[in-house]
C-alpha cells in the first residue's frame, strides 16, 4: 500500500508543483505567458486524454507490468524535463509525464481493487489513497516554492526520479501480476483511437476556452470535433467484439453515480486550490512559500479525515451518506471563502472555511472510489479505475474553465484591476464552486443507490466477523493462470 501510495503521490504532486516555478521557468527561457500556460496544461491534457486507455491496458496486458511502464515513462520524462533547453522541449516532456501518469494511476488503483478484500480492507486502502491525493496537492505548492527558491526550478521535476527508482525496485517483490483472462484480451484499436482523441480534444477545448472565448470558432469547432469523435467511439464500442469500454458497465447505477459525483468533485477541488493561491498571492501579497504553507492546514485536515474518519464512516454508514455529507461541508466552506474581503488575512478569513472544506474533501473521495468499484468484476478493475480518474480530471478541467470565465470576465476589462476587483472575481468563483458542490450533493443523494450502500455496510460487517479470512497477500485470485510466469 505504501508503494502504491508513493506512486500516486508523485502523480498528484506534479499537477501542482510546477505552478510555483512558472516565473523562474519563464525567466530561464524567455517564454511568454501562453507558453508557460502550456507547461502546466500539457500534463493535464495527456493525463486526462489517456486515462481510459491506460486503465484498460492494465486489464489487458497486466496491472503490474503497466504500473512499471507508467513509472518508467514518468521518471524518464521528469529527468528529461529538468535538462530541457527550450520551453518547447519542456512542454513535450510534460506531455510524456502526463502519459506516464495516465498509465500509472489507474494501474495502481486497479491493483488496490484486486488485492484488497471488498469491505473493511478496501475501504482502508482507498482511505489511504484519498489521503495521499490531498497531501500531494499541498506538498506540490510547498515543495515547488522551496525547491525553486533554493535549488532551482529543475528540481521540481527531478524530485520525482528517486521516488520512481525506489518504487521500481520494490514492485516485483511486493506486487503479484494480475490481468484479464485470455478470452478478454482483445485490443480495440478503433475504440482506443476515438476515445483518446475525443477526450484529449475535450480537455484541450476546456483549457483554451477561457483564453480564446467560449463563442470563438476554435472553441466551437473543438466541441463539434469532440461530439463527432465520442459519438464514433460509442458506435465502435457497440459493434466491437472486445470493446475498450464495455458500455454495459454503465448499467451499474452506483458506478455511474460515483463517476458523475467524481466529475463534480474534480470541478470543485482544482478551481478551489487555484483561486485560493491567486487570492493569497495577488490580494494578500503572500510569497509562494507562504502561500503553500497557508494551504497546509486544509490539506492536513483532508489527509487525516480521509485516512481515519473517511474509511471508518464508509464501513459503518455506507458510501452514499458519507460523500453527501462531504459535499455539504464543501458547499459551506466554499460559500464562506466567497465572503473573503479585499484587505483580509489568512487567519481571520481563510483558516476556518479551509478546515471545513478540507474535512469535506476527506469525506468525498474515499467513498467515491469504493462506490466506483461496486459491482465491477475484477477483470474490469482497470477500466473502472480509469473511469473514475477520467471523471475527476475532466471535472477539474471543466470546473476551472467555467469558473475562470466567471472570475476573469470583469478583470479582463481593466488593465490594472484593483484589489477590490480582484477580490470580487475570486469570490465569485468560490460562490460558483459552492453551487457546484450543492449540485454534487444532489447527484450523490439521487443517483447512487441507497440499497447498494446499505449492502456494502452489511458486507463489511460480515467481513469483520470472518476472523479466519486469510490475508490479501495470500489470496489465490490475485494471480490468474494466464499471468503466471
Amino acid at each position: 500500500m505504501i508503494l502504491l501510495c508513493a506512486a500516486q503521490f508523485i502523480v498528484v504532486l506534479d499537477g501542482s508543483v510546477i505552478n510555483v516555478a512558472m516565473p523562474a521557468i519563464g525567466q530561464t527561457f524567455g517564454a511568454d505567458q501562453q507558453a508557460l500556460t502550456w507547461v502546466v496544461s500539457a500534463y493535464a491534457l495527456a493525463f486526462g486524454g489517456f486515462l481510459l486507455l491506460g486503465g484498460r491496458l492494465a486489464d489487458l496486458l497486466g496491472r503490474r507490468r503497466m504500473f512499471i511502464a507508467g513509472l518508467a515513462l514518468f521518471g524518464v520524462a521528469s529527468l528529461a524535463g529538468g535538462f530541457a533547453d527550450s520551453v518547447e522541449v519542456l512542454i513535450a516532456t510534460r506531455v510524456v509525464q502526463g502519459l506516464g501518469a495516465a498509465i500509472l494511476s489507474p494501474s495502481a488503483m486497479s491493483i488496490i481493487s484486486v488485492t484488497f478484500h471488498d469491505g473493511v480492507e478496501r475501504n482502508k486502502a482507498y482511505g489511504a489513497w484519498g489521503a495521499v491525493g490531498g497531501a500531494g496537492g499541498a506538498a506540490g505548492v510547498v515543495l515547488g516554492g522551496v525547491l525553486t527558491q533554493y535549488a532551482g526550478w529543475q528540481w521540481v521535476l527531478w524530485i520525482n526520479v528517486p521516488i520512481v527508482v525506489v518504487c521500481v525496485l520494490f514492485v516485483v517483490p511486493l506486487l503479484a501480476e494480475t490481468r484479464a483472462g485470455a478470452s478478454d484480451r482483445i485490443f480495440d484499436f478503433a475504440g482506443a483511437t476515438t476515445v483518446t482523441a475525443g477526450l484529449t480534444l475535450l480537455v484541450y477545448a476546456l483549457l483554451e476556452a477561457p483564453h480564446v472565448g467560449w463563442g470563438s470558432i476554435r472553441t466551437i469547432g473543438s466541441f463539434v470535433g469532440v461530439i463527432v469523435l465520442l459519438t464514433g467511439f460509442v458506435i465502435v464500442e457497440r459493434r466491437s467484439r472486445g470493446p475498450l469500454v464495455d458500455l454495459t458497465i454503465f448499467r451499474i447505477r452506483t458506478l455511474t453515480g460515483a463517476n458523475l459525483a467524481g466529475i463534480v468533485a474534480g470541478g470543485i477541488v482544482v478551481p478551489m486550490f487555484f483561486f485560493l493561491s491567486l487570492y493569497l498571492q495577488n490580494v494578500l501579497h503572500y510569497d509562494a512559500i507562504t502561500t503553500g504553507l497557508c494551504l497546509v492546514p486544509m490539506c492536513l485536515v483532508t489527509f487525516v479525515t480521509s485516512l481515519s474518519l473517511g474509511s471508518t464512516l464508509v464501513t459503518n454508514w455506507g458510501y452514499k451518506p458519507v460523500p453527501a455529507t462531504g459535499m455539504a461541508l464543501l458547499a459551506v466552506g466554499l460559500a464562506w471563502f466567497g465572503q473573503a474581503p479585499p484587505h483580509g488575512s489568512f487567519v481571520s478569513d481563510l483558516l476556518a472555511p479551509g478546515l471545513v472544506a478540507g474535512a469535506g474533501l476527506g469525506l468525498v473521495f474515499t467513498p467515491l472510489f469504493v462506490a466506483a468499484a461496486t459491482g465491477v468484476s475484477w477483470q474490469q478493475a482497470g477500466l473502472a479505475s480509469g473511469l473514475i480518474n477520467t471523471s475527476q480530471q475532466l471535472g477539474g478541467a471543466l470546473g476551472l474553465a467555467v469558473l475562470s470565465s466567471i472570475a476573469f470576465a470583469q478583470l479582463e476589462q481593466d488593465s490594472a484591476p484593483t484589489l477590490e476587483a480582484l477580490t470580487d472575481g475570486y469570490t465569485a468563483a468560490f460562490i460558483g464552486a459552492a453551487v457546484i458542490a450543492a449540485l454534487g450533493l444532489l447527484v450523490t443523494a439521487t443517483v447512487i443507490r441507497t440499497r447498494d450502500s446499505r449492502a456494502h455496510v452489511e458486507m463489511t460487517r460480515r467481513s469483520k466477523a470472518a476472523t479466519t479470512t486469510p490475508s490479501p497477500a495470500t489470496q489465490p485470485t490475485v494471480t490468474t493462470p494466464e499471468s503466471a510466469g
